[in-house]
């Protein structure tokens, strides 16, 4: 029998998995920065301080990277207050986790442990495995020198290779290197054709050191890019007009649902008219993609989409929420055998979608219960406002007076954390909320919301992160 207690531990670690999920630390549309910051803080220190082994767990899970790295971090600096059995558990999923990071992020949490002073022998351990696994340490040493320098530095650990060593302390030293990007970077301080075949972040410096025109440079560097830097440069590019932006168009094709849903919402909405047919069929191809083999598995599908206004988000954190709804759309198009899409504004074409108006999520619900589908999935940040506190009743009516079977699944996926209340905004408490960050962790989250729901404990829970677990360590040491 689980007691007072494993409940409200069960409880608590839901909450700060929907923290750890959707809050980055940056402004949302109801919260500034130092809010958030403050509130995800206080999370972490009380998570750490109540239930480490669970808050360690919880890396095995989906959540974003900047509270993976928070996580790793907390853990490494109070590395002396936990079991042996303990760190060697923390060692395995911190190792795990620190293989899906990027690698700036791994840079910068070990820079963040330096300046904190952590230096203990898990640390430089930890750092030492992950460079050794590092596909191309002499790439590394290029992109990300005065990361990679200052770690090296901290833990005081030696690259393999001599030369690695003698870029980072003294680059300028030699006169040729035997490794080709390590050559490149020195000849492109006087070739200006060498710098095209560094990596862009590293060129952009010595276009600029080189006086070469802006335009010039981007046309010549674009083989180089990867997806990621082409479509930043796109959505910069529109703001100069659309010919510079078709200068820097990017294969769609292979792109991941959610960051190509944000790039179409960043494009005019005529140059959307005008490509219809070409982004909704990258779209249509990158929700399959992560349906799988559960494509058209789960019946009838309603979702109600927030495109109220409150989902452009923030200058920093730009049409996120909406973004997330565009995806999800798409996605669960593909995982339901009958779908039906609502959004919040009335509109019919998703691929227009724009943050605008209230947000009257109880009539879109009604909606979306009148089609009796099998499951009802909303994806909003939960500021029902139009009326205030519709969308709630309506769900305490549906489940305890015409639902009392559970016939219909519903389920609320939030992609806004909620500084004041220590988690994502709820709906009503008998319907589960859980955090999202990116749609491709939809079926994942619907996996989650169970615990929510009240239907398993803290056995289940515990079981369910370890299950995770086993397949982060499992996946780093291959």
């Amino acid at each position: 029998m689980e007691t007072f207690g494993d409940l409200i531990a069960a409880d608590d670690v839901l909450l700060f998995v929907n923290a750890a999920i959707t809050a980055t630390g940056q402004r949302e549309f109801h919260s500034d920065a130092g809010a958030q910051r403050l509130s995800l803080d206080f999370l972490h220190a009380y998570m750490l301080g109540n239930y480490r082994d669970l808050y360690a767990g919880v890396l095995a899970l989906d959540i974003n990277d900047h509270n993976a790295a928070l996580i790793i971090r907390r853990l490494l600096e109070s590395a002396a207050e936990a079991s042996v059995e303990q760190r060697r558990s923390e060692g395995r999923l911190i190792a795990g986790r620190l293989a899906l990071l990027p690698p700036q992020r791994v840079y910068g949490l070990f820079g963040a442990l330096r300046r904190a002073g952590v230096n203990n022998r898990r640390t430089r351990a930890l750092l030492r495995d992950w460079l050794s696994a590092r596909p191309d340490l002499a790439f590394d040493a290029v992109k990300y020198r005065s990361g990679l320098k200052a770690a090296l530095r901290h833990t005081h650990l030696t690259p393999g290779d001599g030369e690695i060593g003698t870029f980072l302390f003294a680059p300028l030293s030699r006169a040729h290197y035997d490794t080709p990007i390590l050559e490149t970077w020195r000849r492109a301080h006087f070739e200006q054709a060498a710098l095209y075949e560094l990596p862009y972040t590293v060129a952009e410096g010595f276009a600029a050191k080189h006086g070469i025109p802006r335009k010039v440079f981007l046309e010549r560097i674009a083989p180089r890019l990867t997806r990621r830097e082409t479509l930043r440069l796109q959505e910069a590019a529109h703001a100069q007009g659309p010919a510079a932006a078709r200068a820097l168009r990017t294969d769609l094709s292979r792109m991941p649902l959610t960051r190509l849903a944000g790039y179409v919402l960043s494009l005019p909405a005529e140059e959307r008219v005008e490509r219809r047919e070409e982004l909704n069929g990258a779209l249509r191809t990158a929700a399959h993609r992560v349906a799988g083999v559960h494509r058209g598995t789960w019946g009838r599908v309603t979702a109600v989409l927030d495109d109220s206004f409150s989902s452009y988000g923030s200058g920093v954190k730009r049409r996120r929420p909406l973004t997330v709804a565009l995806a999800c759309h798409y996605l669960l198009g593909a995982l339901a055998g009958d779908y039906r899409g609502l959004w919040t504004s009335g509109r019919d074409d998703a691929l227009l979608a724009h943050p605008v108006g209230p947000t009257p999520l109880g009539e879109r619900i009604l909606d979306g219960l009148e089609t009796g589908p099998d499951r009802l999935v909303v994806v909003s940040d939960g500021w029902d406002n139009a009326p205030p506190g519709l969308a709630a009743e309506v769900l305490r009516v549906w489940r305890t007076r015409l639902d009392t079977a559970r016939r219909t699944s519903v389920v609320h996926l939030n992609p806004v954390y909620d500084a004041a209340d220590f988690d994502v905004r709820r709906l009503a408490a008998s319907v589960p909320t859980a955090g999202i960050r990116d749609a491709e962790d939809l079926p994942a989250l619907v996996e989650i919301a169970q615990f929510a729901e009240g239907r398993t404990g803290l056995a289940e829970l515990k079981a369910y992160l370890d299950a995770r677990a086993d397949r982060l360590t499992e996946g780093s040491s291959r």
